[in-house]
């Protein structure tokens, strides 16, 4: 009988692990011997905070990143012949905004099982707590980084927003996050309403909503914090 897929989560920022990894967790990652993860050094450090029993030179780990030859990829499912395998995220859950979605893919191909196990989502909480329509979303990851051709693609979601009642949810790299701020105040609508979720399950955490108009009234400033920005017409 095949191993399955297991995706685990992992905390976003410097959360503590009995925080948001539900208990049941730390009893499957110690039944786990071979891990696909995006960055081995930062793996094994999530592993160990999560209490992990298992020595750590014991585990097999693939690295899963933009420069992995795509052409060895089916490999990394091979020890599924025998025994399980985890899919560890380096922030929040597998497969969402993070590269492992191909993995989870090719075992669908393969007919092992795939296992997503409860986690932090920056997504879903900032949709969360939000206010904003919850029933229809779409993530877009990150927006153009080109000033026109970033302006552009807001003024496109803006409309999308507008004429589906539809959440708009996107992020940035933090160093960009208060030129991203000051372009959705000047390019959006006074009345469309804007969400900044910024250091998300962490002691600071910080979620606002307001419209334009009063956002423009705020001192802000999220230079280099994790944020995740949300909007709706």
């Amino acid at each position: 009988m095949k191993g399955s897929l297991y995706l685990i989560p992992s905390v976003i920022g410097e959360t503590t692990t009995d925080r948001v990894i539900p208990n049941d967790i730390i009893y499957i990652i110690n039944t786990i011997k071979v891990y696909i993860v995006e960055n081995e050094r930062t793996a094994r450090r999530q592993l160990i905070k999560m209490g992990i029993k298992t020595p750590i030179d014991e585990l097999t780990f693939y690295v899963l990143d933009k420069h992995t030859n795509r052409n060895v990829i089916h490999t990394y499912l091979t020890p599924c012949e025998n025994g399980h395998i985890g899919l560890l995220s380096e922030a929040g859950v597998p497969a969402v905004a993070d590269p492992g979605g191909e993995i989870v893919a090719l075992a669908h191909e393969k007919g092992i099982r795939v296992i997503p196990l409860v986690g932090p989502s920056s997504i879903l909480l900032s949709l969360m707590a939000s206010g904003m329509n919850g029933q229809s979303f779409v993530f877009h990851g990150y927006l153009p980084v080109k000033p026109n051709e970033r302006a552009k693609k807001i003024k496109e979601i803006e409309h999308a927003s507008h004429r589906l009642k539809q959440t708009q949810i996107f992020i940035e790299a933090p160093y960009r996050n208060n030129q991203m701020l000051s372009d959705l105040l000047t390019i959006c609508s006074t009345n469309t309403r804007i969400c900044v979720a910024c250091n998300i399950t962490q002691d600071d955490e910080y979620i606002k909503t307001f419209p334009v108009h009063i956002w423009k009234g705020k001192k802000t400033d999220f230079h280099k914090k994790p944020a995740i920005f949300l909007l709706l017409a």
